[in-house]
């Protein structure tokens, strides 16, 4: 578990970046209780070790005009570990898919894609997804509503199993 790996205020500066990546270190000094040198030496310590993967902006995909946003749950002929890893390096090759899963269960991979219409995405998945090598099955859901979209991992939850004693 990487919690306690981690001291409470390097948890709280990251709970406070996953929260607004844009402060400044300034900002974030003052939040988590420590001067700024300090704050972004752990910063760039943190950037190092993995922990922070990179800084984002929440760009709302329909205010862009991609109206369409599909689950794809996808089916491999194979699952040897060199069918699977060309299906992932296909997946990150493809613009229309934004997120790629690999499951335990009934199907292989869950695919996020987004597009600006019905027929983009169609022509996707006729022409690209289910044409793809090792593709068995391919079954997909579009998504009506959003009720939840939060990136990250709960910081709280992480906080009070630590807190627990052991």
């Amino acid at each position: 578990m990487a919690g306690p790996r981690l001291d409470p205020i390097d948890r709280k500066i990251l709970a406070e970046l996953q929260a607004d990546g844009r402060m400044t270190n300034v900002e974030l000094a003052r939040r988590v209780g420590i001067s700024a040198p300090p704050c972004l030496r752990r910063v760039r310590a943190l950037e190092e070790q993995g922990f922070i993967r990179g800084y984002h902006a929440d760009i709302d995909p329909r205010e862009l005009g991609f109206e369409v946003q599909v689950f794809a749950m996808v089916g491999l002929q194979s699952q040897a570990e060199a069918d699977l890893s060309a299906f992932e390096a296909r997946c990150r090759a493809w613009p229309l898919v934004r997120e790629c899963h690999m499951l335990n269960g009934e199907v292989d991979f869950i695919l996020k894609c987004v597009a600006p219409d019905l027929s983009t995405f169609q022509r996707f998945l006729t022409e690209e997804l289910t044409a793809a090598d090792n593709v068995a099955s391919v079954k997909t859901s579009l998504v009506i509503r959003g009720a939840k979209d939060e990136p990250g991992v709960p910081f709280d939850i992480l906080e009070a199993r630590l807190d627990q004693p052991a």
